[in-house]
């Protein structure tokens, strides 16, 4: 055997890959040995290889799929590390909602008896308006608020409006039902279905048609989310505005893996496609604890399509929620009016005694 060769055994020690892991990825044609004895069938490699090889093996270690490894080791260096850089952005970014939802579980299994007293001391006091926009010869959204559930839906294709008005409509029982602290999130899940079924009822062609869903679900204590697509929710709480949802968008991605500026974003001919909408992918879903005096905005994204969150955040502190509302709506018309634009904002008051 020449001295630059070395056996499967070898070169599985040298580059820390198992012989089964190495025979794997012959048959996935991601390295291939350097020889194979036509007699024996045997693989032997080359010492060359070991630098792949090693790649290959850290690469596994981060989780990334085969065919991406192969693509990340068919490149040069320097956009090989580019292509590291996005995928690690992407699971930075998909276990953050991961923490979120870990975060809910740890609390909601050692709380006890302080959210059961809280659960009759808060409430909701809300307001909502859907408006054409300057531009749109329809309105396709569909924005609701009540007791307990604040939805906004904003549908698209042919038949978008009665698509997003059937997901609304779809979640309104909820809004009579005594909703469970400990299974709201069930509940809001298995409603997202017939809410799915209902969209695919209403409109000729699915395909075609379709809508997002942002939800906000009323426990007494805390506010469970569901969302999907490209509405938003916001909540303001002591001054400053956070973004609690996390836009399904190419866009959107493209800004998670480091390819495109949150400023570049703003002109990219891609900024309205969807990666998920209701019914064709898996919604986020949440739970948030509320506090007296939070304010919540859940709107379409025709509003921050041509208002910064700044401007939002400047209008949203304007009065009580139907003051706010018209505010938000007015400037977004104002700002040219591209879509239509719906807005939902609620505040967490205390019972009046």
């Amino acid at each position: 055997m020449r001295r630059d060769m070395l056996t499967i055994g070898a070169f599985a020690r040298a580059c820390r890959l198992s012989p089964k892991a190495l025979r794997l990825y012959d048959e996935l044609e991601l390295l291939r040995p350097a020889r194979v004895d036509p007699h024996t069938g045997y693989r032997y490699y080359a010492v060359g290889q070991l630098e792949q090889a090693r790649l290959v093996a850290w690469l596994r270690r981060l989780g990334m799929p085969l065919a991406r490894i192969r693509e990340v080791c068919a490149l040069e260096p320097a956009a090989a590390a580019r292509e590291i850089r996005a995928y690690w952005a992407r699971v930075e970014a998909e276990t953050a909602v991961r923490r979120d939802l870990a975060a809910f579980l740890v609390d909601h299994l050692t709380e006890q008896e302080q959210s059961r007293k809280d659960t009759t001391m808060l409430e909701l006091r809300y307001f909502a308006h859907s408006d054409r926009g300057r531009v749109r010869p329809a309105n396709q959204d569909t924005a609701y608020a009540g007791t307990r559930l604040l939805a906004v839906a904003d549908g698209f294709g042919p038949a978008g409006a009665p698509a997003s008005s059937a997901a609304v409509e779809a979640l309104r029982f909820l809004d009579t039902e005594e909703v469970p602290a400990g299974g709201v999130l069930n509940l809001l899940e298995d409603a997202v279905r017939g809410a799915t079924e209902a969209v695919r009822d209403a409109t000729d062609d699915p395909d075609a048609n379709g809508t997002t869903l942002t939800a906000l679900l009323w426990t007494g204590s805390r506010l469970a989310l569901v969302h999907i697509g490209d509405s938003r929710a916001y909540l303001l709480r002591d001054g400053e505005l956070f973004r609690i949802t996390h836009d399904h968008t190419v866009v959107q991605s493209l800004i998670d893996e480091g390819r495109l500026t949150e400023e570049e974003a703003t002109a990219h001919p891609q900024r309205t496609l969807l990666l998920k909408a209701l019914g064709t992918g898996t919604p986020d879903l949440r739970l948030h604890d509320a506090a007296p005096g939070d304010r919540y905005l859940v709107c379409s994204d025709g509003l921050p399509t041509v208002l910064p969150d700044a401007r939002i955040r400047e209008l949203l502190t304007t009065g009580a929620p139907d003051v706010a509302v018209r505010a938000l709506v007015d400037a977004a018309n104002e700002a040219g009016g591209p879509d239509n634009v719906s807005c939902v904002v609620a505040d967490v008051v205390r019972e009046a005694s």
